[in-house]
């Protein structure tokens, strides 16, 4: 992706290093799936702590053994970014802070078209844990959406586990991610978030799950138009379009599932198999098409 040069979003909070405390991620988040979720025979809360004890004093990072399960030595690691001074400059920040710039372009532009204003997400930066308007998070959450501060907000820690643990590397597959968020805010300014909360209330989980499928393909379809219009610029080089679609397919549910936990479980998907997530993306940068993006209508997926 050709992003060097290009304008920068100011709306990026940079909490690297700050902490972020403890409590319950929930309030109507959506996140980016990474698989390894609670499930029962867990170790409990003091034996995560001695295990991160344990590898602390073996020399091996504590944070990457608990959420990856991967023994990472503390003198391969690199300094943990603060939230100001040089960190803040780095390429990766930069190049965040590029495509969120992109994406403020292409929406703006589109609901420009529709005589309505587009209020700009903030993207927040973080490491290890934040506090969200949608509560606590910790980075083996995933990158996720906050409807209730219209804020994005990841770790940049994970793209590393999109390229070693997903096997979907390349700088368009870390764009596709961001625009994936940016997607869920588009969705909260039409009004498709809030009637989604509403009516999950009333519904089983299931049907609660499938209609949470239906929002995530949504935000993979609005995340293709950005795509497109990206392409349009002559921003995108030979494979990126392969990159995201790859992306897209190894965060599916049946991916994940597979991966983790070594069967699927269909009922419990909520946000869509790989083949769905690809389709939906490859749909909206195709049509580059708001209309094009209606899940909660088409009667295949």
């Amino acid at each position: 992706m050709r992003w060097q040069g290009r304008r920068e979003s100011g709306n990026v909070e940079d909490r690297r290093g700050a902490g972020g405390g403890f409590g319950g991620f929930g309030g109507g988040g959506f996140r980016v799936p990474i698989g390894g979720g609670r499930r029962g025979g867990g170790l409990g809360i003091f034996g995560l702590i001695a295990v991160g004890l344990i590898a602390w004093a073996l020399g091996f990072n504590p944070l990457a053994l608990l959420s990856t399960g991967e023994l990472v030595p503390l003198e391969a690691e690199r300094p943990a970014p603060t939230a100001s001074g040089p960190a803040a400059q780095d390429e990766m920040s930069r190049f965040v802070r590029v495509v969120l710039a992109e994406t403020e372009d292409t929406w703006s532009a589109l609901f420009d078209a529709q005589n309505r204003d587009y209020p700009e997400p903030t993207l927040v930066l973080f490491t290890g844990s934040v506090r969200s308007a949608c509560g606590f998070a910790s980075a083996a959450s995933g990158p996720f959406y906050c409807p209730n501060d219209a804020k994005l907000y990841i770790d940049l820690a994970f793209y590393d586990e999109l390229r070693r643990r997903f096997a979907a590397p390349g700088d368009f597959a870390q764009a596709y991610v961001i625009a994936h968020e940016v997607g869920h805010h588009v969705q909260n300014l039409l009004g498709v978030l809030g009637k989604f909360h509403q009516m999950r209330q009333s519904l089983s989980e299931a049907d609660a799950n499938a209609l949470s499928v239906r929002v995530e393909l949504q935000a993979d379809c609005f995340a293709g138009i950005w795509g497109r219009d990206a392409a349009d610029k002559g921003l995108l080089d030979e494979g990126d379009l392969d990159e995201a679609l790859n992306a897209a397919t190894q965060i599916g549910d049946d991916a994940i599932q597979k991966r983790t936990q070594g069967t699927i479980v269909p009922e419990s998907f909520n946000h869509g198999t790989s083949a769905q997530r690809a389709r939906w993306f490859k749909r909206g940068f195709d049509a580059k098409s708001l209309a094009a993006c209606d899940t909660f209508q088409a009667q295949q997926l």
